[in-house]
C-alpha cells in the first residue's frame, strides 16, 4: 500500500466520501455472517489510496457460496455507502469492482456456483507470466448466459449492500463521524458503535505493523 502520506492535502469533501466508503466496507463485513471482519479502517492516505479497510481472514480450506457472496457484498459496500449517505457515487470503487467481478466470474466459470451449471468454463493455461484461468471454448449462447449471471450476482449483492447500510444508516453516519475525527478505527471500535456504545479518548497511535491482512487463496475443492 505504500507509506503514509500525511503531507498530502485532501479536500474535506474528499475525506468525507473516503470515510463513508471505508466505513461501508467495514460495517458490511461486521454485519454479514460469513464475511471476514475488518480489523482496521483508516483515511490516512497511503500510496495512491486515500483510505483503506484491512481484514482478518478466517483460516478456512474451503469457501462456500454463501461466504463468497458475502465477500462480494463487502467489496461493493463502499460504493453502496456513498449512495446511501450522499445520494451520489464516485470513481473510488474501481478496484472494488474488479475484485467483486473476478470473484463472481470464478463462481460462474470455475466453481459451478451459479444457474449456468456445473461446467468447467475456464481452463488453466500456461503463458508468458505463468499459469492462470483462461476463457474456455464455449458458444456465444453460453457467453451470454455467463454475462447475464455475472450481472445478476453483482447487482443482487450491490442491492443487498444498499439495503443493509440503509437499515443501519445511523451507525454508518456515527462511524463516519468518528473516523473523520480519529482518522483510524479498529474492528473493536466498529463493534462498539454497532452495539450502541461510544468511543472515548484519543485515537490509538498508528502502528508500523498495521498493514493489509493476507487474503485466503480461493481455490476449488480438489476432492
Amino acid at each position: 500500500m505504500g507509506p503514509e502520506r500525511r503531507s498530502l492535502v485532501v479536500r474535506e469533501a474528499d475525506r468525507k466520501v473516503t470515510a463513508y466508503h471505508e466505513v461501508g466496507h467495514a460495517l458490511a463485513a461486521q454485519l454479514l455472517p460469513h464475511a471476514d471482519k475488518a480489523h482496521k479502517l483508516t483515511i490516512v492516505p497511503r500510496g495512491r489510496s486515500l483510505g483503506s479497510a484491512l481484514y482478518t481472514p478466517e483460516d478456512r480450506m474451503h469457501h462456500t457460496r454463501a461466504a463468497l457472496l458475502d465477500r462480494i457484498c463487502v467489496a461493493l459496500a463502499g460504493h453502496a455507502a456513498e449512495e446511501v449517505a450522499t445520494g451520489q457515487v464516485t470513481t473510488g470503487a474501481a478496484n472494488d469492482f474488479q475484485v467483486a467481478t473476478g470473484l463472481a466470474r470464478r463462481m460462474v466459470t470455475e466453481w459451478g456456483m451459479s444457474d449456468v451449471g456445473q461446467l468447467a468454463l475456464a481452463q488453466e493455461s500456461a503463458g508468458y507470466l505463468g499459469y492462470g484461468p483462461q476463457q474456455g471454448a464455449y458458444s456465444d449462447h453460453t457467453a451470454e448466459r455467463i454475462d447475464a449471471e455475472l450481472a445478476r450476482i453483482l447487482n443482487a449483492q450491490y442491492e443487498r449492500a444498499v439495503t443493509l447500510l440503509t437499515e443501519h444508516a445511523h451507525v454508518l453516519h456515527r462511524l463516519t463521524d468518528a473516523l473523520m475525527a480519529r482518522e483510524s478505527l479498529s474492528g473493536e471500535d466498529v463493534q462498539t458503535v454497532l452495539a450502541g456504545g461510544t468511543l472515548d479518548g484519543p485515537a490509538p497511535a498508528p502502528s508500523e505493523d498495521d498493514g493489509p491482512a493476507p487474503q485466503p487463496g480461493l481455490t476449488p475443492n480438489p476432492a
